[in-house]
């Protein structure tokens, strides 16, 4: 529960509904919330050499690579079709489309191991090597 009293609830029966499109995270900021026609705006013809990907978007060069989901995780859009109208009311979400791979782009330079999405998806699997039970022998 958040610290203002209101809860988010999650449609769990809506995962089997879930799109399963590509997705990819790009380096900038949208300022619209809402439906978009993401692929008529939006192409992506990947230039892929060398395990380099590349493409522009608006002009400006994005490079590339395809990063998975951490072992026995599942990415989720949530889609709330009913705003709140107060800090204090409820919000319902439901799952709009699931993913297990992104490809995540950097403006410019390559991707690499120490940009900190890479390092978010290796996150569970040294928290699992942190916190976990340890054999004793």
């Amino acid at each position: 529960m958040s610290s203002n009293g209101s809860v988010t609830l999650l449609q769990l029966g809506s995962v089997v509904q879930a799109d399963k499109p590509q997705v990819h995270l790009l380096p900038c900021e949208i300022e619209q919330d809402g439906p978009a026609e993401v692929s008529r705006y939006f192409t992506s013809a990947v230039k892929d050499r060398k395990h380099e990907m590349s493409v522009s978007f608006r002009g400006r060069g994005l490079k590339g690579q395809e990063v998975s989901c951490p072992q026995a995780y599942t990415g989720l859009v949530l889609k709330e079709d009913h705003k709140p109208t107060t800090d204090q009311e409820d919000r319902t979400v439901r799952v709009s489309s699931v993913f297990h791979h992104f490809t995540y782009w950097n403006l410019e330079t390559q991707p690499t191991s120490d940009d900190a999405v890479v390092m978010a998806m290796a996150w569970p699997e040294l928290a699992e090597a942190i916190h976990g039970s340890v054999d004793d022998r």
